[in-house]
């Protein structure tokens, strides 16, 4: 049975209790803050649970913050974030992006409001999922990010999709030609922004408990559409 749009896999998620976690209204730990963009770095290519280990080691050695990661020796850093793997590399394109930002915005606060998409695209080291999770968690920007686990989830129900634009495109049209009825699903009046940022952790937090191998298993979705 195919779900008709993203909005019918909302629902179903939704009357499933996802969200399960309760770290974060918009699911991300710390959403809206500078500690996004350090997350959305370390996370690549590494569990979760790795990353926070290495935001506590941030935290404290007193770095956690766009102008110490700017300044600091990048042997400090790399010790704080091993954790995470690929330390090396990641303590690298973390300086660098953090005194792009300060070049080029000033702020966290400056670059939240004036940050593209594509001056995300150009740092090194940054895709296109790091770059919407940045948007979407970071700067609440109406972006749904899209993941390995969306992948797997759209192909267990029969949706291919040529590429990550094409999947990402046809998450967000089925929130946005429904939009009232989401509303109406919450029971209160959230930006899109919130609609998107939840509706990715409900999917990853789905997927997690529900993958099979490579495939994630959807009797669950099947028995609510």
């Amino acid at each position: 049975m195919h779900i008709q749009s993203s909005c019918d896999l909302l629902y179903a998620l939704k009357k499933l209790n996802y969200l399960e976690a309760a770290r974060d209204f918009l699911w991300w730990p710390n959403s809206g803050t500078f500690e996004v963009i350090v997350g959305a770095i370390l996370t690549q290519q590494t569990r979760w649970e790795k990353v926070e280990e290495s935001l506590v080691n941030l935290k404290q050695e007193n770095i956690l913050s766009l102008v110490e990661l700017s300044n600091r020796d990048l042997y400090q850093i790399t010790r704080c974030i091993k954790p995470s793997g690929f330390y090396n590399t990641k303590a690298h394109r973390l300086q660098a992006l953090c005194k792009n930002i300060i070049k080029d915005f000033g702020s966290f606060d400056n670059f939240q409001k004036n940050v593209s998409r594509e001056w995300l695209l150009a740092q090194k080291g940054i895709g296109m999922e790091s770059a919407d999770s940045i948007l979407c968690y970071g700067c609440k920007r109406d972006i749904f990010v899209v993941d390995s686990y969306t992948k797997r989830l759209l192909d267990a129900f029969g949706y291919t999709f040529d590429d990550y634009t094409q999947l990402q495109e046809w998450m967000q049209n089925g929130i946005k030609e429904n939009l009232k009825k989401v509303k109406e699903l919450y029971c209160e009046d959230l930006d899109p922004s919130a609609i998107y940022a939840r509706f990715h952790g409900k999917i990853v937090e789905y997927a997690k408990e529900h993958i099979r191998g490579k495939t994630v298993d959807i009797k669950p979705l099947l028995e609510l559409i």
